[in-house]
């Protein structure tokens, strides 16, 4: 499984900006797949996830501004954000596992197939 994140850039304070992550391999639909991030000099951390096609999952930072979703035709989960702040500055990594349990959806270490990072960038 690999996966490929996209969509990343610079934008100002309360713009809006859409991450994809493409993912390869079979039986997409039964993955968990999340998003991490991690800014400078902080470890990584949990900020979206879709349980295996069914419910999702978000931290309590962003709740109410992202939105994950995904288009198991195309392999492909987005993590709309909306109303950006300066603090969500980072490397925004997706990930997946076919294995995960819903009580280990936040843990990073978790999840065993990732992709290269995508940096947004958020101006005050």
């Amino acid at each position: 499984v690999q996966l490929q994140a996209s969509g990343g850039g610079l934008v100002q304070a309360g713009d809006s900006l859409r991450l994809s992550c493409a993912v390869s391999g079979r039986a997409f639909g039964s993955y968990s797949v999340a998003w991490f991030r991690q800014a400078p000099g902080k470890e990584r951390e949990f900020v979206a996830a879709s349980f295996r096609s069914t419910n999702t999952y978000y931290a309590d930072s962003v709740k109410g501004r992202f939105t994950i979703s995904r288009d198991n035709a195309k392999n492909t989960v987005y993590l709309q954000m909306n109303s950006l702040k300066f603090e969500d500055t980072a490397v925004y990594y997706c990930a997946a596992s076919a294995s995960i349990i819903l009580s280990q959806l936040k843990n990073r270490f978790s999840y065993s197939h990732w992709g290269q990072g995508t940096q947004v960038t958020v101006s005050s």
